[in-house]
């Protein structure tokens, strides 16, 4: 995971719809970046329906919501449909971003090892320097915490 103080690593991924977002489209405003492990499971669902409820609520922050795992712009555009998502949803089949963001590690489920997104959240400044960083993400309340901490900034 990288720290906070950290220069945001610069990106160029599709979204659900296939059209191009890099980080420098967000210069001037905030921008939580949340990375998740994989479209239409359940804690992930819970994660990107708490982001979608609260979304008017960032927008008032002038934080832009947008989510990054490595499934394709197809599954994203399905997951969005699901859950009636009301933010981006960025596709890194390569994991170039995911890698670049240091979130690409082994994990353990059951005793197997295996490599995969350490679900991540990333909360950018108006300049691209990451001004909080959390690993240790709970997907039902994740939405609620960063909305009470850019609420506080």
């Amino acid at each position: 995971m990288l720290s906070t103080g950290t220069k945001a690593p610069s990106f160029t991924l599709p979204d659900q719809n296939g059209e191009l977002h890099s980080l420098e489209d967000y210069r001037g405003k905030k921008l939580l970046l949340y990375f998740y492990p994989k479209d239409n499971t359940s804690g992930c669902a819970k994660q990107a329906s708490g982001y979608s409820a609260a979304a008017a609520g960032f927008a008032g922050k002038g934080v832009c919501v947008v989510g990054v795992s490595k499934d394709s712009v197809a599954s994203h555009k399905k997951f969005e449909t699901n859950y009636e998502l009301k933010f981006t949803l960025l596709s890194d089949p390569e994991k170039k971003t995911i890698e670049a963001y240091d979130i690409w590690k082994e994990k353990k489920l059951y005793g197997k090892v295996s490599m995969g997104v350490v679900r991540t959240t990333y909360l950018i400044d108006e300049e691209g320097t990451i001004i909080f960083a959390n690993d240790k993400v709970k997907t039902a309340d994740d939405a609620a915490k960063m909305l009470a901490y850019v609420s506080e900034l």
